[in-house]
């Protein structure tokens, strides 16, 4: 089956059939690099206007400097701006639907990072969700393809709404996972990934402990754990929506990986994951009698050489040796008993009749 991640990130390909594409980050793991990756492809596809919405990280951070200096790309850069800290803060909505609707009219990306500072900032659930609901429908009766991309940081109260086919039916959503996740639940669980054990049982183990993030924090950070280092990671892909043909189609969930240096990539060829692909057989050896003992079991070979040649007793009855091979005559041998007379022709004889 070919990877979903490279056409999901390939805006062009996707924007038409899902124009809601939602990227999930957490403490343990940061999608990041897949940003800079969709903001890179964006610009170097189809001409089109990319809007990147700074509300959390700062614009170096979501792109190249190649990119951000490109003419196509503009920057909202809102980090600076915290409500009741500046004296120059006004609320982002309304320079966003600005910026969307003087956009030109070929495909627009609108990126915002974070949905969770920015529902921070409004301080309203609700305002919120009617903001991100707006912006996806002007995103979507574009003429030309557009998509509207949000990144929140996990566990928020907004992944449930974001995620519900009332606000949007198609979905790409992306979450980012520690490797260490993968490593902790095919040692702790015996469930290592698919191919190596049936896709419907690793789902069943992985989603649960995936969604207690306090796991996924402890495997990295706590004893033991390798830190926030590893720029490899594992992308959870769930696609839900039509394809080209029209045509419903359920729910698409896929485990790939993502290489520092080759970009999306397959599970199987991530360096770290190796080792839950290879299975090491182990000999068991039943106990040894013979061993810690205060004396010695064990014959030398000379020592088993002299026992083979010891002749076992009674065994050839002091026969000569040429007759030993002779095949031995069988016969019965019956003494008669004083009860045997009977008379054939009398066979009633012993009753006293």
């Amino acid at each position: 089956m070919p990877s979903l991640l490279p056409s999901i990130l390939a805006s062009s390909s996707r924007a038409q059939q899902q124009p809601f594409l939602l990227l999930q980050s957490s403490l343990a793991q940061s999608c990041l690099p897949l940003i800079r990756e969709l903001v890179r492809q964006s610009r170097s596809g189809a001409p089109g206007t990319i809007l990147l919405v700074c509300l959390l990280h700062p614009p170096s951070a979501l792109a190249d400097p190649s990119d951000l200096q490109s003419e196509h790309v503009q920057v909202l850069d809102w980090t600076d701006r915290v409500p009741g800290y500046t004296t120059e803060y006004s609320d982002p909505r309304e320079e966003v639907f600005s910026r969307v609707r003087a956009a030109s009219a070929r495909s627009l990306t609108v990126v915002i990072d974070s949905v969770d500072t920015l529902l921070s900032d409004i301080g309203s659930l609700s305002k919120t969700q009617q903001f991100l609901w707006e912006l996806l429908s002007i995103v979507h009766t574009r003429s030309n393809p557009s998509r509207l991309v949000l990144h929140v940081l996990a566990p928020s109260p907004l992944i449930p709404i974001l995620t519900q086919t009332k606000f949007s039916p198609s979905l790409s959503h992306v979450t980012a996972h520690p490797l260490a996740l993968l490593t902790h639940i095919a040692s702790a669980y015996l469930t290592p990934p698919p191919p190596s054990s049936p896709v419907e049982k690793f789902w069943r183990v992985f989603i649960p402990i995936a969604e207690r993030h306090y796991e996924s924090e402890k495997l990295v950070y706590g004893p033991g754990g390798e830190g926030s280092g590893s720029r490899d990671l594992v992308v959870e892909v769930l696609v839900r929506g039509a394809d080209g043909s029209g045509r419903r189609r359920a729910v698409e969930r896929v485990l790939e990986g993502w290489s520092s240096t080759a970009g999306p990539c397959e599970l199987t060829s991530l360096e770290s994951l190796r080792g839950l692909w290879t299975r090491k057989v182990v000999e068991e050896s039943g106990p040894d009698p013979t061993q810690n003992l205060s004396f010695n079991l064990n014959l030398t070979p000379e020592q088993q050489q002299l026992r083979a040649q010891v002749p076992l007793p009674y065994a050839h009855e002091g026969k000569p040796a040429e007759q030993r091979n002779e095949a031995a005559q069988g016969a019965i041998l019956y003494d008669p008993d004083s009860a045997d007379d009977i008379d054939d022709d009398d066979p009633d004889e012993d009753l006293d009749i």
